[in-house]
C-alpha cells in the first residue's frame, strides 16, 4: 500500500495553470513521516479518468485526487468515480445542507426577493454534493462545499486554498496511525536538544563557579552535586597540604585530591 495523488485538469496539461499540488502533497506527507509513492496527471476526459480510478481503486493504495468535483460542464470526477466503482451517484444529505448554507451566505442581503433554494440554479448547485453511493464528506473550511472520500480515495477541489487544508484534515483524522515514529521522535529530539541547551547554560555557570584555580575539568556526567564534592575535596587538599606529610616532595593530601578529580572526570 502506498500514498498516491491524481491531479486532474486540462488546464494543467496545457500549461495554462502551473501545478502546485504535487510538491505540497509531498510536503504534507513528509511532515508526518510519510512519503508519496506515485503521482499521475490526467486531463478532463471522462473515459481516461474512469479507467485510472478503476485501476487505483483496485490497487488498495491511499489516493488523493484533486480537481473536477464541481458542477461545471468540464467537471467529471464525481461521475467517473461512481462509474469506476459501479455504484450510482446520490445526494449526500450533509453535503446538501452545507451547500444550502453556502447559498444563504452568498445571497445578497439587499435584494427584495426572498431566497429560493428550489430555483433551477440552486438545485443545480446541489450537484456538487452528489457522490458515489457510500461516500463520506471531507469538510471544506474555505467555502463549506465539501469533498468526499470512498475506498481510501479522497477527492478535493482543484483550488489549493481549499484542497490543501482538506488533505491535511484527511491525513490527521484517518491516517494519523500511519505517521512514522521518526516524525514523532523528531519532536522529542527537538525537546531534548532544547533541554540540553538549557542544561549546558546551567553547567557553564557551574563550571565557572567550581573550576578555575582548583583545576576541575568539566565532565559530561555527574551533575552539580559531584562538582561541589570535588571542589570541596580540592579545598581540603590545599589546606591539608600546608601541614600534611610529604613524600618525595608531593603533598599526600594533594595526591588524594588529584585522585578525586580524576574519578570525577571519568564519572
Amino acid at each position: 500500500m502506498a500514498f498516491g495523488v491524481i491531479i486532474i485538469g486540462d488546464e494543467i496539461l496545457s500549461g495554462r495553470r502551473v501545478d502546485k499540488h504535487l510538491p505540497k502533497v509531498i510536503e504534507l506527507l513528509g511532515a508526518r513521516g510519510l512519503s508519496l509513492g506515485w503521482a499521475e496527471y490526467i486531463g478532463d476526459e471522462p473515459a481516461r479518468i474512469t479507467a485510472t480510478l478503476r485501476r487505483t481503486f483496485a490497487s488498495g493504495d491511499i489516493v488523493f485526487s484533486t480537481g473536477g468535483i464541481g458542477a461545471t460542464p468540464d467537471d467529471h470526477t464525481r461521475q467517473c468515480a461512481a462509474a469506476a466503482l459501479g455504484v450510482p451517484l446520490e445526494l449526500h444529505p450533509e453535503a446538501a445542507k452545507l451547500i444550502q448554507e453556502r447559498i444563504r451566505d452568498m445571497y445578497p442581503a439587499n435584494l427584495a426577493a426572498p431566497l429560493d433554494l428550489d430555483s433551477p440554479e440552486n438545485r443545480h448547485r446541489l450537484n456538487m454534493g452528489t457522490y458515489p453511493q457510500g461516500a463520506s464528506i471531507i469538510p471544506n473550511g474555505y467555502n463549506k462545499i465539501p469533498g468526499f472520500s470512498i475506498n481510501q480515495h479522497h477527492f478535493v477541489p482543484g483550488f489549493p486554498v481549499m484542497a490543501w487544508p482538506m488533505i491535511e484534515w484527511v491525513l490527521d483524522t484517518q491516517y494519523a496511525h500511519f505517521a512514522s515514529r521518526d516524525a514523532a521522535c523528531g519532536k522529542v529530539i527537538a525537546g531534548v536538544r532544547a533541554a540540553g541547551v538549557a542544561r549546558d547554560a546551567v553547567d557553564g555557570k557551574n563550571r565557572t563557579r567550581f573550576s578555575g584555580r582548583e583545576g576541575v575539568q568539566p565532565a559530561e556526567r555527574g551533575g552539580c552535586g559531584a562538582r561541589r564534592r570535588v571542589c570541596a575535596a580540592s579545598h581540603r587538599s590545599r589546606r591539608e597540604g600546608r601541614t600534611g606529610s610529604r613524600r618525595g616532595g608531593v603533598c599526600e593530601a594533594a595526591r588524594r585530591g588529584a585522585s578525586v578529580r580524576r574519578r570525577y572526570c571519568r564519572a
